[in-house]
């Protein structure tokens, strides 16, 4: 098994990319996308109209090549930024992420990791969500170990995609007491959810590929640790 993570400019297509289907995908257990926003302050994500991201769960390296190189959008995907990852912990659960994935808050590994938080909004809490969020991710931002970060997402799926230079740095901004401001998110949530469903998920990179040079919200260089455990 391995997750994919996937940003690209698709153009006007982008409005109502949604992700392949398993059901006409061959080895693709899930996939979610939408249009990409930079993480920050403002209550109204600034969506970009034609800059897309996806996370997809796979069988296997084969089927997502194959997707890649055969499929008309994937093609395009493919000419974009790509990262290949390996889930190493996760909180609550989502369509093709492996039952039995660690859930420790402690993960030891080296190197940088990738984080995405993915959930089904209920479409009630939305104003509740985004005004919550918007006070993390003002501290996101600006967080020591921070590479790169944004938001994604098509109502009621909503998520972000981050890169971090460490496992401890990733940790330290979502449950360190030095920036509560995620904490405190975190606690709102868990005393009256915005989600019908929701999983945080820290995964080791296994490759990085592709580049995403321009737009608002440029992903910088992103190396994998050869040797990382």
């Amino acid at each position: 098994m391995i997750t994919s993570v996937h940003v690209a400019r698709l153009g006007p297509s982008g409005m109502i990319f949604r992700g392949p289907r398993p059901a006409k995908t061959p080895g693709l257990l899930s996939s979610n996308a939408g249009l990409t926003s930079p993480l920050g302050p403002g209550l109204i994500p600034r969506l970009d109209p034609s800059r897309v991201a996806m996370v997809a769960f796979w069988e296997s390296e084969d089927a997502l090549d194959e997707y890649l190189a055969s499929d008309r959008v994937g093609q395009r995907l493919a000419q974009g930024w790509q990262a290949r990852l390996a889930p190493i912990r996760a909180y609550g659960s989502w369509p093709g992420l492996p039952s039995d994935t660690p859930t420790a808050r402690a993960v030891v590994t080296k190197g940088p990791v990738v984080v995405t938080t993915l959930a089904k909004l209920k479409l009630t809490n939305a104003y509740r969500f985004f005004k919550t969020s918007a006070m993390a991710e003002e501290r996101v931002v600006k967080a020591p170990g921070l590479i790169w970060a944004t938001g994604f997402g098509s109502p009621p799926f909503v998520a972000t995609l981050s890169l971090w230079e460490s496992a401890e740095a990733a940790a330290e901004y979502a449950y360190g007491t030095a920036q509560p401001e995620h904490n405190d998110a975190i606690a709102v949530d868990r005393a009256r959810t915005f989600h019908h469903s929701k999983a945080f998920i820290r995964y080791r990179p296994v490759s990085v590929s592709g580049g995403m040079d321009f737009g608002r919200n440029p992903i910088p260089a992103f190396k994998v640790d050869e040797g990382q455990p």
